[in-house]
């Protein structure tokens, strides 16, 4: 209200504070832009609207294609709105979303909702925006990274769990930053304890282990050793066995030699034997004769048929 003297800026407000939400409402729409968009009293460029929100193009935008979806009825802030609203206006931000990376072959888009003056929301008007992104496009959201204790931390989480509890209807009992506190590194503690024995645990296996497989492998070179140990013996045993067996060939060969000989001697013994018969024989047949001519009555046919016959 920059065009209103102080005089009047009072009179407005004492006369809002007198206002019903009702009344209040209905102010507030004739005095938003918005509103008078929707209403077609001024022009905007529309891309989409159903009977619940409209969508239009940003007069100022941080990229081409930044969009602000809006419902069509007045709400400022966003817990205002019902949540079939609310559910609604989701669905068709995700959509638009969508349609942007298509459309307009960007690589990322911002959903970004100002909701109250401290969050930087300056239109009177719930609203959406909807921002295309490209690769190196100037824009920038940076946020202040601050450092916070650990117990005022929890002392936030406290209070907000305690609304949520209380607007869901959750029972819980409640606790305080410090007994929270204390009971999580009590849990942290025992998690360490617990994990340190069970990794002192798993050393000792791991030792155990190591000695077994030393012990195995002690046992293996040991029945390694005594298998060639064992092996040695049997191939000395065959050497021996193979140096016996040869001698033994060796002897029995010398004895068929001498046997071999010795039937040549007896086969020489009956040869001149046998020389010796007709020998005998004629030695004895002259005697026989020298006999019959000195007895003439002896018949010397017959006796050489009876030499003969022997």
């Amino acid at each position: 209200m920059p065009d209103m003297t102080a005089e009047q800026q009072e009179e407005l407000r004492k006369k809002i504070e007198n206002m019903s939400p009702e009344e209040l409402r209905e102010f507030q729409k004739k005095q938003c832009i918005f509103c008078q968009i929707i209403s077609g009293k001024v022009s905007a460029k529309k891309i989409y609207e159903d009977e619940k929100v409209i969508g239009i193009l940003d007069i100022n935008p941080g990229n081409p294609g930044h969009v602000l979806l809006m419902p069509k009825e007045h709400y400022m802030i966003m817990p205002q709105l019902l949540e079939e609203e609310l559910k609604h206006i989701f669905i068709v931000a995700k959509k638009i979303s969508h349609v942007l990376l298509k459309a307009l072959d960007v690589r990322g888009t911002n959903i970004i909702i100002a909701n109250g003056p401290a969050a930087g929301q300056r239109a009177q008007h719930f609203m959406i925006h909807i921002i295309p992104r490209k690769e190196g496009d100037g824009i920038e959201f940076e946020l202040p990274f601050k450092n916070y204790s650990e117990i005022e931390l929890e002392r936030v989480a406290v209070s907000i769990r305690a609304r949520l509890n209380q607007m869901f209807g959750i029972k819980e009992k409640e606790k305080t930053a410090e007994d929270i506190l204390s009971e999580r590194k009590n849990k942290e503690k025992k998690a360490y304890e617990e994990d340190a024995n069970e990794d002192s645990k798993e050393e000792a296996d791991e030792e155990s282990e190591n000695d077994s497989d030393e012990e195995n492998e002690e046992e293996i070179k040991e029945k390694k050793e005594i298998k060639e140990d064992s092996s040695s013996e049997t191939k000395k045993d065959s050497k021996e066995e193979a140096d016996e067996e040869s001698e033994n060939d060796s002897d029995e060969e010398n004895d068929d030699d001498s046997s071999e000989d010795d039937d040549e001697d007896d086969t020489e013994e009956e040869t001149e034997k046998d020389d010796d018969e007709p020998k005998k024989e004629e030695s004895s047949t002259k005697k026989i004769k020298s006999r019959a001519e000195e007895d003439d009555d002896i018949d010397l046919d017959s006796i050489a048929r009876v030499l003969n016959g022997r």
